[in-house]
């Protein structure tokens, strides 16, 4: 089993370093049924030097190959690191996530664990992610609830046969604003036939700087195209399940409505009990109270999209 780990990248340098190096520190078991892998880093066109960095550093990271393209989204990056890799496994995470030091051998256990069970690799393993705003040590951060995904196919964390993805015909490059492109493959993947294996004891800890009031115009456009993706994906694939996913439902519409007040609780009005919130050293609780009025931006964003594709 030859390993190679997908990652897609755009400006983000700093954080991206840890990842890499966390990389290069795997500690395969003796007799691993692990023969090599290698580190495929697609570049999405950033312009923080990400490249120029890696290039000055490239003997510190011997298992890393990287390749590059004109700024496209995540979907087309991946499409770009599955097509360049060279393994028959591919694992997938994002630039800003930092694993332990038995990432690798974890997801290996586990997929030939399944490849015995099923009598079959129609499968791929879901290893966990831990959110955290620690920059010097985000391998610290516990296991908390909100950290819990229900997700069929996620890629922050999932090790996958290769052929897999190509016989699902890979991420649909039309998602080229945020959100949905790995789902979207998920429900392509589900079609397959392949089970979801959980696999927790591949960590991997996802790193975001800590809220900030600054951050607000970002997340709403976050949000924002976020919705317009997520009509995307109801397209492909027009089910309820996908439309509680993306929250197009009367549900959605009514319960983030309500708790922001159709709009009155937003980004002005809260930002003094929001700035409160982050002065006494509660970051994480004022991003969640925002979450409130992102999700009001995001059903909107959903119904308008949806309106216009009508």
């Amino acid at each position: 089993m030859f390993f190679s780990v997908v990652i897609p990248t755009y400006n983000r340098k700093p954080i991206l370093e840890k990842c890499l190096r966390a990389l290069e520190h795997q500690r395969l078991g003796a007799g691993s049924c692990i023969t090599g892998y290698e580190v495929v880093l697609v570049d999405d066109g950033s312009t923080d030097g990400t490249l120029e960095w890696l290039s000055a550093h490239s003997a510190e990271f011997p298992h890393v190959r990287s390749f590059q393209q004109d700024h496209q989204g995540p979907a087309a990056a991946r499409n770009l690191g599955v097509e360049k890799a060279t393994g028959d496994t591919i694992v997938f995470i994002d630039s800003d996530l930092v694993v332990t030091e038995n990432f690798l051998q974890a997801h290996a256990d586990t997929l030939m664990q399944g490849y015995r069970s099923l009598m079959s690799d129609r499968l791929f393993t879901y290893g966990r992610v831990i959110n955290t705003c620690n920059f010097d040590n985000p391998t610290s951060e516990p296991y908390k609830l909100t950290d819990f995904s229900a997700a069929y196919f996620a890629t922050g964390n999932v090790a996958i046969a290769r052929h897999w993805l190509l016989s699902a015909g890979l991420f649909d490059t039309r998602f080229q604003l945020y959100g949905w492109e790995d789902l979207e493959l998920g429900v392509r993947l589900k079609k397959l036939g392949l089970k979801l294996i959980q696999c927790p004891a591949a960590i991997g800890y996802h790193w975001h700087p800590p809220f900030r009031l600054d951050q607000l115009p970002q997340l709403i456009e976050k949000e924002i195209q976020r919705g317009r993706m997520g009509v995307l994906f109801y397209q492909k694939h027009p089910t309820w399940e996908v439309r509680m996913a993306i929250q197009m439902t009367w549900l959605h519409r009514l319960l983030w409505g309500l708790l922001s007040l159709g709009g009155l609780l937003n980004e002005r009005t809260m930002a003094g009990f929001l700035q409160a919130l982050i002065d006494r050293g509660k970051p994480q609780l004022a991003l969640e109270i925002a979450r409130i009025f992102l999700n009001w931006y995001n059903v909107k964003a959903v119904y308008a999209a949806y309106a216009q594709m009508r």
